[in-house]
C-alpha cells in the first residue's frame, strides 16, 4: 500500500475522532428521513468488474452522459487507458432509441460475443429471471434469446464453450439457441407443475445457495442439470389482501421441519435434444440434498456432493456422463454439522483437487487425491479461512481471508500450494479493518476494498505481490465529508468475558455522553449460526440506525455469542448444535449482566434487546427467558416456533424433531411467551416467504392466552425484508424508535 494511503487513513480517523467531541459546534444533526428515505449516507460501490482473459485489463460498466445509456469500457491495468469495448448505441435494440440497462453480463470465452441480463425480474431473494441479449462484436448485431417465449422469463443463460449457442431457462424447461441461425430447441418438455428442470425450489435457494440448475459439458455436446419433484412438498398459503376487493392466496411449496423435501436429481441430455440419462444416486431424494454438481475440466465427468437429511455427512461421487457410472471418492463427515463450500479446483492434470474442511477443528483448504485417499493440508495453522480468493496454480498459491488476531477484522494471506512453509500475510499491517479482494487469474493484481468501523469502502487497483496502488477506484469523499459534519462518536470495540469464554463486542455512545450520568442500552442480537454482529466494518443501514439512537441519548450495544459465524474454531461455531436458541440467550444475558459490572454509566434497570430474523427469535428468548436483565425488546421478522421454519436449515442446526423433542421445544420462543414480564413489540410482514407470518399470529395468540400485554405491527404485502412499497422502512423505524422512547 502506498504511503499516501496510509497517510489518508491516518487522517480521515483523526478527523473523525476529532469531531466527535462533546459540545462539537456547527455540526448536522443525523435524521431518520435522510438514512432511509433521502439515502444520504449511502457508501458508493464500484460497478461490476470483469477481469479480462490476458489479465492486463478489466471490463466495467459505466453510463454514457451524452445517451444516457450503459456502456462496457476496458481499462488498462498499468497504462490506465480506457477503451469503450461496447458503446450505449450497440445496446440500443433496432426500432428502438433506448440502450438496453445491463444488470449483468458475461463474455464468450473468445470475448467475441457479449450475453446481456436485463428487464429482470426478482425470484424469491435475488432478481434471476429476465431477458436475455446477445451481442456479436464481430458482425454487431445485437439480437435477443428466447424471441417467441413470454417476456422476462429467461434464466441463467450462458454460452457454450465455442461460444455458438446459449442454453437458458425459461418456465422450468431448459432451452438450446443457436446463435447464427436463432433455431431454438426444447430440451425439456416435462417443467411445470411440480417438475422442475434447470433451477430450483424455494429451499434449495435458501439455504444451499441453488439457484443455477444446469451446466454445459467442456466439450458443448451435453448438458448436465438437475430437476426437482415437488409433489410431496406441503404447500404453504400467504394471503394477498390489499391488491384487491377479494383476498389472493400464494402458493409456496415450502418444505418445513420434518417434512418432505422435493425429490432431487441430476441428469445428463444432449444439447442438440434427446432423451435425459439419470445418475443413480444411491438413497432416498428426498431425504438427501444433491447439493452440488460440476464438470470436471476437460471430461465427460461430473463431481457430485450430496448431503444426507443430517447434513452431518457429505458424500462426493464422480459421475461419468457417458456410462452414467457413480464412483464414490470422499466421505466428509462431521458430529454436528458440516457447512458447504464451493472452493473445489483441479490440479495436476485432474488428479488431485482442492477441499475445505474442519477435521483438526480449524476450517482449512486441503489437497485431495482423486481416489480421495491422499489428503495434505494447503492452509496451517490455529485459524480459519474465511473465505478463498484465488487458487493460481500455476503460480502456486491459494490466496485467502482470514483473522488469526482478531475475529472482528479479515486479512488476505497466502499459502503454498504444495503445504510448504507458513501463511504470510497480503494485507498491509497498518491498514486496521476489513480488506477483500477480486483478483486476477493470474493473481498479478486485483481490485482492493478496504473498510473498517469508522472507514467507508475505499476501492483502488492494486500490483497484488507488492500491495501498491495503481489506481484509486472510489473512496467514498461525500460521505467522509458528511460523516464529518456529523461528529458521531466512533463505534468502540472491546471484549466480555462470561466465563465460558470471552465474547467481542462493540459499543456507540451518545453524542454528549457524560460518564457521571446512567444511560439506557440497546442491544442489537442476530446470534444465530448464519451470521455476526460484531464486525469492524462500514456496516449497512442499521450502522445509521445504531448512531440515531446513541443520539437519543442510548448506548448502542452489540455481542456475538458462542454459535454466530465467527473465525473462531469449529468448537466455537458448532457448540450450539442442537440448542439453537439456548445457550446463544444465555451467552448474551450472562454479557449483559456483566457489562452492568463493567460499566457504572450502564442503567441496569433499563436494559432493551432488538434483533431481526434470527436476532428477533433471540431478542424474544432473552425476554422471555431472562426477564431479570431485559426490560424491553423488539423481535422483528421472527422464528416463534421452531418446527415452523426450513427442514434444511432448522434441521441441520438442531437435528431432526423426532431426535431432539426437547431441543425444539425449548428452543422455541412460543413455549415461554407466559414468562413476559417487560415491554414488547413485534414486527413482521405478512407476505414473508422466509420466515412466515404464521410464526407472528402464533406468538400473539400466545400471548393473548396468558393476558400479556404487548404491541404488535404487520406490514401488508412486505416479505422478510420489509422494505417492499412507499415509506415503509421509514415508517418502521420510527415506530420503533418512539417505542424506545416511551419504554426504555
Amino acid at each position: 500500500m502506498t504511503k499516501n494511503l496510509s497517510l489518508w487513513l491516518f487522517v480521515g480517523v483523526a478527523i473523525f475522532l476529532n469531531n466527535s467531541t462533546i459540545g462539537q459546534k456547527n455540526t448536522k444533526v443525523l435524521t431518520l428521513e435522510d438514512i432511509y428515505k433521502n439515502n444520504l449516507y449511502s457508501a458508493k460501490g464500484f460497478g461490476a468488474i470483469r477481469w479480462m482473459k490476458d489479465n492486463a485489463g478489466y471490463s466495467t460498466i459505466e453510463n454514457n452522459a451524452s445517451t444516457n445509456g450503459n456502456e462496457i469500457v476496458r481499462y488498462e491495468v498499468n497504462s490506465g487507458a480506457k477503451k469503450t469495448l461496447v458503446s450505449a448505441a450497440q445496446l440500443t435494440p433496432t426500432g428502438t432509441s433506448t440502450p438496453l440497462v445491463i444488470a449483468n453480463y458475461i463474455w464468450s470465452e473468445d470475448n467475441t460475443k457479449l450475453l446481456i441480463f436485463t428487464n429482470t425480474r426478482k425470484v424469491w431473494r435475488q432478481n434471476s429471471r429476465g431477458d436475455y441479449w446477445v451481442l456479436d462484436l464481430q458482425t454487431n448485431k445485437l439480437s435477443q434469446l428466447g424471441k417467441g417465449l413470454e417476456e422476462a422469463m429467461l434464466m441463467f443463460a450462458k454460452f457454450s464453450p465455442d461460444g455458438t449457442r446459449a442454453a437458458y431457462v425459461s418456465k422450468l424447461n431448459i432451452y438450446v439457441e443457436d446463435l447464427t441461425s436463432g433455431k431454438i430447441t426444447k430440451l425439456t418438455t416435462d417443467g411445470g407443475g411440480n417438475i422442475i428442470n434447470g433451477t430450483f425450489d424455494w429451499v434449495y435457494e435458501e439455504e444451499l445457495d441453488c439457484r443455477d440448475g444446469f451446466r454445459w459439458s467442456p466439450d458443448g455436446k451435453s448438458i448436465a442439470y438437475w430437476q426437482s419433484d415437488t409433489k410431496n412438498v406441503g404447500t404453504f398459503y400467504m394471503i394477498n389482501n390489499v391488491d384487491s376487493i377479494y383476498s389472493k392466496p400464494i402458493p409456496l411449496p415450502y418444505p418445513k421441519v420434518g417434512t418432505a423435501n422435493s425429490a432431487v436429481k441430476v441428469g445428463v441430455i444432449s444439447a442438440s435434444g434427446g432423451e435425459t440419462k439419470w445418475f443413480n444416486v444411491p438413497g432416498d431424494p428426498t431425504n438427501n440434498y444433491l447439493a452440488r454438481m460440476e464438470f470436471i475440466p476437460a471430461s465427460d465427468e461430473v463431481m457430485i456432493q450430496q448431503l444426507n437429511r443430517l447434513q452431518n455427512t457429505n458424500t462426493v461421487w464422480i459421475g461419468n456422463t457417458k456410462t452414467m457410472a457413480l464412483n464414490t471418492i470422499l466421505t466428509d463427515k462431521d458430529e454436528a454439522y458440516l457447512d458447504l463450500h464451493d472452493n473445489i479446483v483441479w490440479l495436476e492434470n485432474n488428479q488431485f483437487f482442492t477441499w475445505t474442511s474442519e477435521k483438526d477443528g480449524w476450517l482449512h483448504l486441503y489437497k485431495v487425491s482423486r481416489d480421495g485417499k491422499q489428503s495434505s493440508l494447503i492452509t496451517k495453522g490455529n485459524f480459519d479461512v474465511v473465505n478463498i480468493n484465488c487458487i493460481d496454480p500455476k503460480g502456486g498459491y491459494v490466496y485467502y481471508i482470514a483473522s488469526p488476531e482478531n475475529f472482528t477484522q479479515r486479512y488476505l494471506y497466502r499459502s503454498r500450494i504444495d503445504g510448504k512453509g507458513e501463511a504470510e500475510r497480503v494485507s498491509p499491517k497498518n491498514l486496521a479493518g476489513q480488506h477483500s479482494y477480486q483478483i486476477s487469474d493470474d493473481a498479478q493484481y486485483a481490485i482492493h476494498t478496504f473498510e473498517n468501523a469508522t472507514t467507508p469502502r475505499r476501492i483502488s487497483l492494486i500490483n497484488l505481490n507488492t500491495h501498491t496502488e495503481i489506481k484509486l477506484l472510489q473512496d467514498n469523499a461525500d460521505l467522509k465529508t458528511k460523516m464529518k459534519e456529523l461528529a458521531l462518536r466512533p463505534k468502540e470495540f472491546f471484549k466480555v468475558d462470561i466465563g465460558e469464554a470471552v465474547l467481542d463486542a462493540w459499543i456507540i455512545k451518545p453524542k454528549s455522553f457524560d460518564p457521571k450520568k446512567k444511560y439506557p442500552v440497546i442491544f442489537h442480537v442476530y446470534g444465530e449460526p448464519a451470521g455476526s454482529t460484531v464486525q469492524d466494518n462500514w456496516g449497512t443501514g442499521d450502522n445509521f440506525w445504531h448512531q440515531y439512537l446513541a443520539n437519543q441519548g442510548y448506548v448502542v450495544m452489540s455481542v456475538d455469542n458462542r454459535g454466530t459465524k465467527v473465525p473462531r474454531g469449529r468448537d466455537f461455531r458448532k457448540c450450539i448444535y442442537r440448542q439453537i436458541g439456548l445457550l446463544a440467550a444465555d451467552d448474551q444475558a450472562k454479557a449483559a449482566k456483566k457489562i452492568i459490572t463493567m460499566y457504572p454509566f450502564v442503567d441496569a434497570k433499563r436494559i432493551g434487546i432488538w434483533g431481526w430474523s434470527g436476532g428477533g427469535q433471540m431478542s424474544l428468548h432473552c425476554m422471555f427467558r431472562h426477564s431479570d436483565v431485559y426490560k424491553t425488546g423488539i423481535a422483528v421478522s421472527f422464528v416463534a416456533l421452531q418446527t415452523l421454519y426450513d427442514n434444511i436449515y432448522q434441521e441441520r442446526y438442531m437435528g431432526l424433531p423426532s431426535d431432539n423433542v426437547e431441543g425444539y421445544r425449548e428452543g422455541s420462543p412460543v413455549t415461554h411467551a407466559s414468562k413476559l414480564k417487560g415491554n414488547l413489540m413485534i414486527i413482521h410482514g405478512t407476505a414473508d416467504d422466509n420466515v412466515h407470518y404464521q410464526n407472528f399470529e402464533l406468538l400473539a395468540n400466545e400471548l393473548i392466552k396468558h393476558n400479556k400485554l404487548f404491541s404488535m405491527l404487520s406490514y401488508p404485502m412486505r416479505d422478510h425484508s420489509i422494505n417492499q412499497r412507499e415509506n415503509t422502512t421509514l415508517h418502521m423505524r420510527r415506530s420503533m424508535e418512539k417505542f424506545w422512547k416511551d419504554n426504555l
